[in-house]
């Protein structure tokens, strides 16, 4: 997103928001009704300093900022493909090279590693259901967001 602000891309704003901004509204809207969802449960833990928890308050900011810069620039419609070919390489990466512990992006499962499938075959089945249960319902609306640009 820095990089998109600084040069002002429309393709970089728009990958960015199709990939991040469902994530991030759910985000916002777990701290708004105290982390019941649990995606910003670790906002109200005392475990972990409160520098860390306040550092996380950049995902408040990346909704607006994101939809005022799509509807500002316009929606590029490779973002979607470019997103899903990014996760193509990046969630088989992230099984590979990360322990299940870290379950980074979800891997091995939504929030804990799950034990229903094999690891390989729900890392897979991530790989086809980001894009359509979350990128595609993000790019249609961003879409339909960002037709008309207003000028700066």
């Amino acid at each position: 997103i820095a990089v998109a602000l600084w040069s002002e891309s429309r393709l970089l704003f728009s990958w960015q928001a199709v990939s991040v901004l469902l994530v991030q509204i759910v985000w916002c809207l777990d701290l708004a009704t105290g982390g019941h969802l649990g995606a910003a449960t670790y906002m109200y833990s005392s475990a972990i300093p409160l520098g860390i928890r306040l550092l996380s308050l950049f995902h408040l900011a990346c909704p607006p900022l994101l939809l005022w810069a799509v509807r500002r620039l316009g929606y590029d419609r490779r973002a979607i493909w470019l997103q899903a070919a990014t996760a193509a390489a990046v969630l088989p990466a992230c099984y590979l090279v990360t322990p299940v512990e870290r379950n980074i992006n979800w891997v091995f499962g939504p929030f804990h590693p799950q034990h229903a499938l094999p690891p390989l075959v729900y890392c897979l089945i991530c790989t086809v259901a980001y894009p359509v249960l979350l990128w595609w319902p993000a790019h249609l609306f961003l879409a339909w967001w960002g037709k008309r640009p207003i000028s700066s």
